[in-house]
């Protein structure tokens, strides 16, 4: 029992380390923002950096592909998660540098180090799923649990930090002490502008903060890899050296469904995986992921600021938390109460979906949403981000679950249509925020609906 409790710990401390560092760096924008040039409009550029990073994984998995058995995928998670862990260190040294570009000041050593962090974090898709292949079904669980963990333990520690504490002051106190800041017209008007408050640590501290998070990934890897009590844990028709691409190989030949003539016409299956599923149930299962993904991954969360931040600091602060939450707390319920219905799977889609459609609301009637002076609406908001996350995050767990029966490949196909999904989210919203200004106002502070 303590060997087994010892393998769920290592899952999901190795599980944590998929996607520290980014979910990290989305808690840290309310410090980051006020002091990079480009204020709000960072969110959405690091949505399309995550995206162009995908060279990752579409390298892994063309070599999946094309040349199967070839790529040592230990090797390649060893050095994605010590590249990592590198990158990280260097984001606590430049992330304030800027550099003039067109006479234009830009982060763009930022911008730089989060592309490659994106890298690492993207390529753990088509990698660390496909290793969990080396363990029994029930580990799988317990590395989504870990997965989820990698938004919340940063979420909590931005808390202790003090991340996002704001007060709204009229701008002519800040003329008082610096009137270069403002220009003439801004000297006769009186508004409102959000003047953030110290941090209890600060931003570098922070990014240290999650280079020890990758670090931890790192060790409990290399424990999944070598300690004698896991090497138990796996099935046994994995071989020694812990290699499940000849398992793959073999479950292909051996695996394929069968002819029936004397019996009733059947329904087709495919040649994917086990054969348990026919072709457009496989379609069904890989394009639902892909919308869930391009919605919780990418779409919404470009938007999160527009849809919140009329309703306060606190409704923003606490939707990040609560969305944060809602993920390995879902994942957590998975491991008592798993699921393999494709029904299921579609009626959780679209109830999370309508509350998408809600939020998305929000935020294109944002700085004057439905009951934006009210505490209710406030309230409406954070939970419909906690269920957002919550239902659509089971539902990866089922499209897990149902992927992982079918083998390695399976999921090395899993990890990839995460990332398109993601990529299609993103690219859909950037030139809405950033381009057409299709979204207005993310500013706590905003008095237009008074």
């Amino acid at each position: 029992m303590a060997m087994s409790i010892l393998t769920h710990v290592l899952a999901g401390l190795f599980g944590m380390g998929s996607w520290v560092t980014i979910c990290g760096l989305w808690v840290e924008l309310p410090l980051i923002v006020p002091q990079v040039p480009e204020g709000w409009y960072l969110p959405s550029y690091i949505s399309i950096i995550v995206q162009l990073a995908n060279i990752g994984p579409l390298f892994v998995t063309i070599m999946h592909r094309f040349r199967p058995g070839v790529l040592n995928e230990t090797a390649v998670i060893y050095f994605i998660v010590g590249f990592g862990i590198l990158v990280s260190l260097f984001l606590a040294f430049f992330w304030s540098e800027t550099v003039v570009v067109q006479g234009v000041e830009r982060s763009v050593p930022l911008l730089l180090l989060i592309f490659f962090i994106s890298i690492v974090d993207c390529t753990s898709s088509v990698t660390f799923l496909p290793f969990m292949m080396q363990l029994k079904a029930e580990y799988l669980m317990t590395y989504y649990v870990g997965e989820g963990l990698s938004g919340l333990v940063p979420a909590l520690v931005a808390m202790v930090q003090g991340v996002g504490v704001v007060e709204c002051v009229n701008a002519s106190q800040i003329l008082k002490s610096n009137e270069t800041h403002l220009n003439g017209s801004e000297r006769d008007t009186n508004y409102l502008v959000a003047h953030y408050q110290p941090a209890n640590f600060s931003v570098e501290a922070y990014f240290f903060f999650l280079m020890a998070m990758m670090v931890v990934c790192l060790v409990a890897f290399i424990l999944l890899n070598y300690h004698p009590a896991v090497a138990r844990e796996r099935p046994n028709n994995i071989n020694g050296n812990g290699d499940p691409v000849l398992r793959w190989k073999n479950k292909k030949s051996e695996q394929k469904p069968m002819m029936h003539p004397g019996k009733a016409i059947q329904k087709p299956r495919s040649m994917f995986g086990t054969g348990t599923h026919t072709w457009m149930e496989v379609i069904y299962i890989y394009i639902i992921l892909a919308w869930v993904t391009a919605l919780t991954n990418t779409g919404l969360p470009s938007v999160q600021s527009y849809s919140c931040l009329p309703y306060g600091n606190q409704a923003y602060h606490w939707s990040a938390t609560m969305a944060n939450v809602a993920n390995p707390i879902a994942c957590f319920i998975s491991m008592f109460y798993t699921q393999r219905s494709l029904v299921l799977m579609g009626v959780l889609t679209s109830i999370g979906s309508f509350i998408g459609v809600y939020i998305m609301g929000m935020a294109v009637l944002s700085p004057c949403p439905l009951l934006v002076n009210e505490t209710s609406g406030a309230v409406i908001i954070v939970l419909a981000w906690f269920f957002f996350i919550f239902i659509l995050s089971y539902v990866k767990v089922i499209v897990a679950v149902i992927l992982r029966d079918e083998g390695h490949s399976a999921l090395v196909w899993c990890g990839a249509v995460v990332q398109l999904g993601s990529m299609l989210g993103a690219v859909t919203m950037f030139p809405l925020v950033n381009v057409y200004d299709f979204f207005t106002s993310g500013d706590p502070c905003n008095t237009n609906c008074l």
